[in-house]
């Protein structure tokens, strides 16, 4: 029994005795089967020839990222504190290597995850580090390797550890959900955001998304609503899905105007949008 993994979105699979006939995340309108078609891989095979780069942020914050790019292309977040460490959403590829340096860094007490394209190999880091995977119920329909170390908060909001909170935002996901980080930026604050808050190429700004390889944009009230909540949180920096995404200044105020402009064009408002 192996457990498969989808060559195009990164997410493994329960054990099977082969490859499974289709991935429901990638066939989902937010993403996409690869113009090959529907294709597999392995841990085993991935270990062969990709690597990990683990490389820190600032102080108490490491990334780890997969060099050549595999799926999506995203990194992991660890967060560093002496209660424990948080791994922020996840990669697919864990190999001796990176056991070795996250161990070196403490460890791993909680995994937390943005929305299911990063549940990638979830379980296997889980049983490495003996720690619980928390996640939004309302994507329960995509875990695609279920686990007794999966846990499911409810409502909009979850504490984890160290003043640390996970918040449901919706949006991208109906769980799609945020990190954020009061210690973080040198104690003024950090969003963790994966791309429920997307940090865009003008790094000033972010942007909200119901499918971002699709380019399929969310209704204004999604976006309010999103802007609101994160709106009422102290934070100075914000941490996207991918190493070189950061806000690393003024951060709120970016999440605020990006709204603002993003609801704008959706108005049709600006000489810029006339016909």
């Amino acid at each position: 029994m192996t457990c498969f993994i989808c060559l195009t979105c990164g997410v493994q699979f329960a054990p099977s005795a082969a490859e499974p006939e289709r991935c429901p995340i990638c066939e989902d309108g937010r993403q996409y089967v690869g113009w090959a078609g529907q294709r597999w891989t392995t841990l085993d095979a991935l270990r062969r020839d990709h690597a990990n780069r683990v490389e820190e942020l600032e102080p108490g914050l490491t990334g780890i990222g997969t060099e050549p790019m595999f799926g999506i292309g995203q990194r992991a977040l660890l967060v560093q504190t002496p209660e424990g460490n948080v791994l922020w959403d996840c990669i697919t590829l864990l190999d001796d290597a990176t056991v070795t340096a996250v161990r070196r860094l403490g460890g791993i007490a909680a995994i937390a995850i943005s929305h299911p394209h990063y549940y990638s190999s979830m379980v296997e880091w889980s049983r490495e580090f003996g720690a619980p995977i928390h996640l939004h119920e309302a994507d329960r329909r995509w875990v695609m390797r279920p686990d007794p170390a999966v846990r499911f908060f409810s409502g909009d909001e979850s504490a984890l550890l160290a003043g640390m909170r996970l918040l449901r935002l919706g949006g991208h996901f109906p769980g799609a959900t945020v990190l954020h980080w009061p210690a973080g930026a040198g104690g003024r604050g950090a969003l963790l955001s994966g791309d429920t808050v997307q940090v865009v190429s003008d790094r000033r700004y972010v942007s909200f998304m119901y499918s971002f390889p699709n380019l399929v944009p969310l209704p204004a009230h999604v976006v309010e609503r999103i802007a609101r909540r994160v709106g009422g949180l102290r934070f100075d920096r914000i941490y996207g899905a991918w190493w070189d995404r950061v806000v690393d200044h003024d951060g709120a105020a970016a999440v605020r105007r990006s709204a603002d402009r993003y609801l704008a064009a959706l108005a049709g408002e600006g000489d810029e949008l006339e016909l």
